[in-house]
């Protein structure tokens, strides 16, 4: 009986598989996981396509398998939608024909995949990062820490091409940069003590040299013990013990994909360079900001930047 069922699943899958050879798909969405963010992005993607005249027969969402099983003889859709690095990867080694749009990324991750894949960005490949913008990060910092002077980076490989940017705004915002790492004894905590001296605030970089599973708990205690407040990129680092954090959500990153995936649809390209998510949320850890005698409200922040943008 279970083989039978086994059997009936698999014959089931490939006939689903095969209909992509049969139906005028419109949209192929390849997701990395399907964990409950990758699930909440592209639901809302396939929303938005839906409520903007998009069949929902005209979509197909494929996991990591599905696209590696995938019939030889697929009609090529209008658009990809790679959702993850996994998925991006997977799209860039399948020279596919029709244009891809990356999303649920970091700039970091992208430029991984253009490198090992030999392509070039492009309105036939591009991205839209989960990177918020270095100088929305740095405005973020001078409303919610008026007084700070100081601002601290450890650099690693994947941050260190953002480091001219990041100087220059620093400048620009009355910021010195208090800055370590990347040399070639290359050590997180020495850097991070070096960094902490005389440093007002801590700006976190998505780097996975610097900030991994192994060395984020040390990290936040170490400058919680310093009386430094630490700036994310990532909710899980402010429930972690950072201040704050500025990030996109799932459901931000899919509105934004649907936004392209239609103009694409209508004849328009997409974007030749890749772009960073035009939302944004902030998260604000409250015991983490009393103790270091903060009040700090995370919608006004997000209200005011997003005025100050001039964003609806």
């Amino acid at each position: 009986m279970v083989i039978r069922l086994r059997s009936l699943l698999l014959s089931l899958s490939l006939w689903l598989l095969a209909s992509l050879s049969q139906a005028e798909v419109r949209v192929v969405i390849v997701s990395s996981d399907s964990t409950a963010a990758y699930m909440e992005a592209a639901q809302t993607l396939i929303d938005g396509l839906v409520n903007s005249g998009v069949s929902p027969y005209d979509i197909r969402r494929l996991s990591l398998l599905e696209w590696a099983a995938r019939p030889a003889q697929t009609v090529a859709p209008r658009i990809y939608v790679a959702l993850g690095s996994q998925a991006t990867a997977a799209l860039a080694a399948s020279k596919v024909s029709a244009p891809v749009l990356a999303t649920l990324l970091p700039r970091s991750s992208f430029e991984r995949v253009l490198r090992s894949s030999g392509r070039k960005a492009s309105a036939e490949f591009t991205a839209v990062y989960l990177d918020q913008s270095l100088q929305r990060q740095l405005t973020m910092i001078r409303l919610a820490l008026p007084q700070a002077k100081h601002l601290g980076v450890l650099w690693g490989p994947d941050s260190w091409p953002k480091a001219p940017a990041l100087r220059s705004l620093a400048d620009a915002n009355g910021l010195s940069l208090n800055e370590a790492g990347l040399e070639g004894n290359f050590n997180v905590f020495p850097d991070l003590q070096q960094v902490l001296n005389g440093c007002d605030v801590f700006l976190a970089l998505a780097d996975p040299l610097v900030f991994n599973s192994s060395s984020i708990q040390n990290i936040l205690l170490t400058t919680f013990r310093a009386g430094v407040p630490v700036v994310a990129f990532s909710p899980a680092y402010v429930r972690a013990g950072a201040l704050l954090a500025l990030h996109a959500t799932p459901v931000q990153v899919g509105r934004q994909a649907a936004t392209f995936v239609v103009s694409a649809l209508r004849g328009q390209l997409l974007p030749e360079q890749p772009v960073e998510s035009n939302d944004f949320e902030v998260s604000v850890n409250e015991h983490v900001a009393r103790a270091l005698g903060l009040s700090l409200d995370a919608k006004a922040l997000r209200l005011t930047l997003r005025r100050l943008e001039h964003l609806p």
